[in-house]
């Protein structure tokens, strides 16, 4: 027996790298390109191969070492070679050089199977089919579902990322929903079309990808089975980077061969995520940056991958189960609140559990977000809307004439629409950061609808520049798609100001919630006739009870009582409305 050192091959470019993974323990049988260790870069995760039969010895190196080419990370200890003596110290050297590389040659080694006939033609005809296989397509967006243009919200892969067919490339947001792009390919990532920001739609080109054709691959494939007895010996042709490689290998880290009789080994890998101490955590480089821009802890993520390696797929699976699983204590729950407790209902009777709506659980999440975020300050008052209503009634036979039946709320839209153009504060939003405000130009009102799917709020744009006649049209046109679910996600954007009207349902008051990053919302309940003292007597007027609820960061007490004051102003007497 002759004790080998095995040093770190070519890494493809790559100046150092990690060791992740030892998966021998001294005395284990090892063959021929057997894993001996999983070293890691950035960009990739490649197992060194063992380039004889023999006894593993030990580990040169420890996990967590970084290593570059031509450190010495293991030992084997190997039979002599029967070839008319015995144990030829030039066949050691032949074998550990081929890990070594000339610093002066601008090639990369390359492993390569040798068969005994010695016939070294054969594999540069393999290596130069590969090399012709490569080419590159330009990677789509899906069908989404809608012919509208969405945000994109994430971009998942980098430029030298190698992906796997159904990885996520992008993640796309509209107003409704949240969705994952998939990769409709397996390929090297040579460009990115999009960046954050960007609208796209179906269609639209996401990444470039540099992927193998199946012609190629199939003859590759067939290589190792013909090298069934093989040594291992630098190849002369321009070899490919062992990164892209193994990458582009079905099975990018071969296991380790435990010995005849033994269990195989666990893996043992360093983790570079914040785990608890003696948590092992399986995860490439690509992997662990999908879990740290999402705050996951790969610790809780189970892999499906070869000895539960954990892979792109169990991070987003993760997600969404907890997405899924955790919605609704989630919106029970604020930040260093204590979470309700779960209840056991069945015990005190029959029940059925009734699975929320999409639009039930954004609801839910985007008003816990808000009562949460802003400051809630919410001031009431009557409007006096006798007057109004007599002249609202009036109009019915014209409005029969026209087809279009106006309600008390075209009057309240285009009254807000007023009192935002008196009173500009509220017609703004803060930034992200908090240091600024964003003032609008522009009049865009939403009004809450109620309907069997959920609540959702449709914008009617540009509410200052059109007539009660073209409000109402509107009104119904948005209220009857609301209630079909046809609303798209450009008619529920761009709102200034929210009205949730309540009138047609009853009740004295309520307090709404404000639909960040709009600063107000008008909640207008049931008009009541009641006793209004006119200096010298109680007539019966038509009373309107208003909630206006706005954010304290935004706008401050004089400027909710100007706005109050002018918008039942208004709602008193119409005719300010003309001015």
């Amino acid at each position: 027996m002759t004790k080998q050192t095995i040093v770190v091959p070519d890494l493809g470019g790559a100046e150092t790298v990690e060791v992740i993974e030892l998966g021998l323990q001294p005395g284990d049988q090892v063959e021929v390109e057997d894993s001996l260790l999983v070293l890691e870069s950035d960009k990739a995760t490649m197992d060194v191969p063992s380039p004889a039969s023999g006894i593993f010895t030990q580990y040169l190196v420890a996990e967590g070492a970084t290593v570059k080419v031509g450190d010495a990370i293991a030992e084997i200890e190997v039979s002599v070679s029967v070839t008319g003596e015995q144990g030829s110290s030039a066949d050691e050297s032949e074998t550990i050089e081929q890990f070594a590389v000339d610093p002066d040659s601008e090639s990369e080694p390359r492993l390569e199977p040798k068969t005994e006939n010695h016939n070294d033609n054969a594999s540069p005809a393999v290596e130069s089919s590969a090399s012709d296989a490569l080419k590159e397509l330009t990677i789509q967006v899906p069908d989404i579902g809608s012919d509208d243009k969405v945000d994109v919200i994430e971009v998942c892969v980098a430029v030298g990322d190698e992906v796997n067919e159904g990885d996520t490339l992008l993640v796309l947001e509209s107003d409704k929903a949240t969705m994952d792009v998939p990769s409709s390919h397996t390929g090297k990532v040579v460009k990115i079309l999009v960046a954050e920001g960007d609208k796209l739609g179906t269609g639209d080109n996401v990444a470039v990808f540099e992927v193998i054709s199946d012609a190629p691959s199939s003859a590759a494939s067939t290589a190792p089975a013909a090298a069934a007895d093989t040594e291992i010996k630098p190849a002369a042709s321009a070899p490919a980077p062992a990164a892209d490689a193994v990458a582009a290998s079905s099975s990018p880290v071969r296991a380790p061969q435990p010995a005849p009789g033994q269990p195989a080994q666990p893996p043992a890998v360093k983790s570079t995520s914040p785990v608890a101490s003696g948590s092992e955590i399986y995860a490439g480089p690509a992997v662990r940056l999908i879990a740290r821009e999402l705050g996951v802890d790969l610790s809780q993520v189970p892999g499906s991958g070869p000895r539960g390696r954990i892979l792109k797929d169990d991070v987003s699976n993760f997600v969404k189960q907890v997405m899924q699983n955790k919605a609704a204590p989630a919106a029970s729950a604020g930040s260093g609140i204590p979470p309700v407790p779960a209840v056991d209902f069945s015990q005190f009777g029959e029940i059925e559990e009734i699975a929320l709506s999409k639009i039930q659980k954004l609801t839910a999440a985007n008003m816990q977000r808000n009562w949460l975020n802003v400051p809630h300050v919410t001031q009431f008052d009557d409007a006096d809307i006798t007057e109004l209503e007599e002249f609202r009634k009036s109009l019915k036979a014209e409005g029969e004439k026209r087809g279009v039946k106006v309600t008390p709320v075209a009057f309240l839209i285009k009254a807000v629409a007023a009192a935002l153009q008196a009173n500009p504060e509220f017609n703004r939003s803060l930034s992200s950061d908090g240091q600024n405000f964003i003032q609008k130009h522009y009049c865009h009102i939403g009004m809450a609808v109620d309907t069997p799917r959920g609540l959702v709020v449709p914008v009617i744009k540009n509410v200052d520049k059109k007539g009660i006649w073209d409000i109402s049209a509107e009104i119904s046109v948005l209220a009857a798609k609301a209630r079909d679910g046809k609303l798209t996600p450009a008619e529920m954007q761009g709102g200034c100001f929210t009205l949730s009207s309540l009138g047609a349902i009853g009740g004295n008051g309520f307090t709404p919630i404000v639909n960040s990053p709009e600063v107000g919302i008008l909640g207008v309940s049931k008009s009541q006739i009641k006793p209004l003292w006119n200096g010298t007597e109680f007539t019966p007027r038509l009373m309107l009870p208003l909630a206006l609820s706005y954010d304290h960061r935004a706008i401050n007490g004089g400027d909710a009582g100007r706005f109050m004051t002018y918008l039942v102003q208004l709602l008193s007497d119409i005719r300010y409305l003309a001015l």
